[in-house]
């Protein structure tokens, strides 16, 4: 990749611009391949696309934000207590040679932090930390090991996997029902 020249075409011949990337904001996988979310040089934050790993010229970059990230993840590991606290991102302050043509903005495509944090935490809590109510079991499995009701919650057209062990004792009388919808009697045969 050549450097633009004043002129507008680069000194390999192409009249493409070349984009100069400033730093490395973040990563996400997106279908088993790396993205970075990459700030350009001489463009605002807003403007930074998320660019695929294979497409970059940027090794420093991105061995510096990897090990920021590295870094940032042991303190964490260490200090639980933490995790509430903002902290401050070091930056470098090196350029690199980007690749040619530019991506998706970010602002069509980035979210505030604190939705994303709110999401994940979503995903993690369960109807029940939610407030929802259960409004019948319509399934069991116990492929991970353990029993797990598969719950409708009421309002809502949502079905969530639930411990057993949860929904006997938040929703016991639906527990009751899912058995005694699925119960059977066999009576022996009378002898002749």
């Amino acid at each position: 990749m050549g450097k633009k020249d004043k002129k507008g075409e680069t000194t390999d011949g192409s009249s493409e611009e070349e984009y100069v990337v400033e730093k490395v904001l973040d990563k996400r996988t997106v279908k088993g391949k790396v993205q970075y979310l990459l700030k350009w040089k001489g463009y605002k934050e807003e403007e930074s696309t998320w660019e695929p790993e294979e497409n970059l010229d940027c090794e420093d970059l991105i061995k510096t934000f990897e090990n920021a990230r590295k870094e940032k993840e042991k303190e964490k590991a260490k200090k639980p207590e933490d995790r509430g606290k903002k902290r401050v991102r070091e930056s470098s302050e090196e350029t690199s040679t980007g690749r040619k043509g530019r991506g998706t903005s970010v602002s069509s495509v980035e979210e505030p932090k604190e939705s994303k944090r709110e999401r994940k935490e979503d995903k993690t809590k369960s109807g029940f930390d939610k407030g929802l109510k259960a409004e019948k079991i319509i399934g069991a499995s116990d492929a991970t090991g353990e029993l797990m009701f598969l719950i409708k919650w009421a309002d809502s057209d949502e079905a969530e996997l639930v411990p057993a062990k949860v929904a006997n004792v938040k929703c016991p009388q639906q527990v009751i029902a899912f058995y005694e919808e699925r119960l059977t009697w066999h009576t022996p045969a009378e002898s002749e």
